[in-house]
């Protein structure tokens, strides 16, 4: 049975952000390897996949360890968000199919409920659904896989507060939709811009805890792998 490489990736890409691996910790394959129940061999591969996306670094004659960016690498990461989720958005009004438009709707629909409520337990799981949904909407699969890799880095770096008004929040999830749906990119882009504007007073920048060992929550599946 051989794991795959993007499961390791995954597993290990989850454990950095959580912060399993403290940032410039070093990551031994042979350490990797035992902790996912694999061979050495997809966490190589996995190793060289996470160094590319920059949460791995590689020092000659130490190995890998995980990276430590600097402040002004983290805030240029919602500066690129802020120019990427808006092209995202003007492309899904584009380019979205009638699946994407349900899958937006019901999420709009599931958080304003949850926002009335004051279930805000769920309201960040789905607020990342349906950016992660916007994204695919946009029919670029490059654009996508970059957005997806911004929304890991700045879950790495930042902690983000609630929103004080949870229900405006996503009454502009819900205008964005109907933008969308209308096949309006240029009120899509608008609306997104702004949203994204709103919700950077909400990011926190995460500081180094040293010393301090979390455990880890992820496991690989090999249940469902197949030779």
């Amino acid at each position: 049975m051989r794991i795959p490489a993007h499961s390791v990736c995954t597993a290990i890409r989850d454990d950095i952000v959580s912060g399993v691996y403290e940032r410039g910790g070093r990551l031994t394959e042979e350490q990797l390897a035992r902790r996912y129940g694999v061979s050495r061999v997809p966490v190589r591969e996995a190793l060289r996949t996470l160094e590319s996306e920059g949460f791995v670094v590689t020092r000659r004659h130490a190995g890998a360890h995980v990276a430590e960016p600097t402040d002004q690498e983290a805030a240029d990461l919602l500066d690129m968000r802020s120019l990427l989720e808006p092209l995202g958005a003007a492309r899904a009004a584009q380019r979205r199919t009638d699946a994407h438009l349900k899958v937006l709707r019901g999420l709009v629909r599931l958080g304003q409920e949850r926002a009335r409520r004051g279930q805000g337990e769920d309201l960040r799981s789905l607020g990342g659904w349906f950016h992660e949904t916007l994204a695919q909407a946009s029919g670029s699969p490059a654009l996508t896989a970059l957005l997806t890799q911004l929304r890991h880095k700045i879950a790495w770096m930042y902690a983000v507060d609630s929103p004080a008004q949870p229900v405006e929040a996503w009454a502009e999830h819900g205008a964005i939709v109907d933008a969308v749906a209308r096949g309006d990119a240029e009120r899509a882009r608008a609306l997104t811009a702004l949203h994204a504007e709103r919700s950077l007073p909400l990011h926190r920048l995460k500081r180094p805890e040293r010393g301090r060992v979390r455990v880890s929550q992820h496991a690989v599946n090999t249940a469902s792998v197949r030779n």
